[in-house]
């Protein structure tokens, strides 16, 4: 067996059909593209659902990189391992994973200092290639198709660093678990993790969509007392208060500042407000939003235009904190595993979250939904649905 096993041929290139973007804010395009071999440390994944997620979008229609495209987006996504590259021992063909756009290496600094997911080696990655050697693993008749954090899954196959990848069980569904690996976990990290939410405090938060559900969630599952909504869209407020919202504000309805409004209803500031928006200006307002003395802001959207927060210095000599999260400070391999067995427990909320289901030939739907805010996410199925 082991005689066999050595003498297989490596893992050839294939071609499937991915969603190309080939310039910002065009509509994607199904096309026939090439998938190289999982190199060293790589493997390739057949995809199976990916959800898409507010940044997916923002980054698509984003016109700072023009010199990124054709790209293929998608980092929400579940899938099994299809080959494995040179020196990969912890995944098998025919395992069950998430991707995740950062990885653990579990040897940098950070990694092994225990007190970050921000992992020298396998962070964000920014310009259209894999970690590795910062070529692409996509091609149209040989020509590059670039990556979008490092994981690209509107694609049939992929093909990630094996450690932007997370084992799960056969049995968890694959088309809901998909969330984990960036929208739900994100707002459950930030509470959790990054605010460290405390029995009985005020929470303030800007934006109910996916990650801002999530944040309310991990919240009520702290103990918070009071879970504030701020959204324009009327229709968050019935789902907020099944995420643990007992408040909503739409401040297209006030006659003054929300800032005011929540300061006058939490007896001088909330104790965390979360930014799930991505406006730098919802940022400072969130801050305003804080009590003196232990308020907690956390910024968790990314920003389409404006990306420097501004705030006056008093906020911050008042003893008020203004915090960043990425992934809610989940550290993928070592904490992800243990979200996932929430999820199957029934412990975490995750379904509830996915408000469409479509398939893979209409995903520009999806993109459509997500602009005209009539979804929080949709799934996007790589089989075809059944009508």
């Amino acid at each position: 067996m082991a005689a066999a096993a050595a003498s297989s041929p490596p893992p050839a290139a294939i071609t499937c059909r991915a969603a190309v973007a080939w310039g910002p804010g065009q509509p994607l395009v199904m096309e026939q593209v090439e998938v190289a071999p999982p190199g060293p440390m790589e493997i390739r994944v057949k995809v199976v659902s990916t959800s898409v997620c507010r940044s997916d979008v923002s980054a698509w229609q984003s016109k700072a990189q023009p010199d990124l495209f054709p790209r293929i987006f998608g980092h929400e996504a579940s899938g099994v391992v299809e080959s494995v590259g040179e020196g990969v021992t912890e995944f098998q063909v025919g395992d069950h994973v998430l991707t995740v756009f950062i990885g653990e290496c579990k040897s940098c600094k950070h990694c092994v200092s225990g007190k970050s997911n921000m992992c020298q080696k396998l962070g964000l990655e920014r310009r259209g290639v894999m970690h590795s050697d910062q070529k692409t693993r996509f091609s149209i008749k040989g020509k590059p198709v670039y990556h979008y954090c490092a994981v690209s899954s509107f694609s049939e196959y992929t093909v990630v660093h094996s450690g932007c990848a997370v084992k799960v069980g056969s049995t968890v569904p694959m088309d809901r678990v998909c969330l984990l690996s960036c929208g739900v976990s994100a707002g459950l990290g930030a509470a959790w993790n990054v605010a460290n939410v405390s029995k009985g405090s005020s929470v303030v938060i800007f934006g109910l969509g996916t990650v801002g559900l999530s944040v309310a969630q991990g919240s009520k599952m702290r103990g918070a007392s009071k879970i504030i909504g701020v959204d324009t869209n009327p229709e968050k407020q019935e789902k907020g208060k099944a995420f643990g919202v007992t408040d909503f504000i739409n401040p297209d309805e006030l006659s003054e500042p929300v800032q005011q409004v929540i300061k006058r209803i939490t007896d001088g500031g909330a104790d965390y407000a979360f930014e799930c928006v991505g406006d730098t200006g919802v940022v400072s307002t969130a801050l305003q939003s804080c009590c003196d003395g232990w308020g907690v802001t956390v910024t968790l959207g990314v920003p389409k235009t404006k990306p420097e927060v501004s705030a006056h210095y008093a906020f911050l000599l008042s003893g008020r904190t203004l915090k960043g999260s990425l992934f809610g400070g989940w550290r993928p391999k070592s904490d992800l595993p243990s979200l996932v067995d929430k999820y199957a427990d029934k412990e975490i909320q995750v379904d509830d979250l996915v408000t469409h289901d479509i398939a893979f030939n209409d995903i520009n739907k999806s993109l459509e939904l997500m602009l005209e805010n009539k979804c929080l996410r949709c799934v996007i199925h790589m089989a075809q649905l059944d009508n």
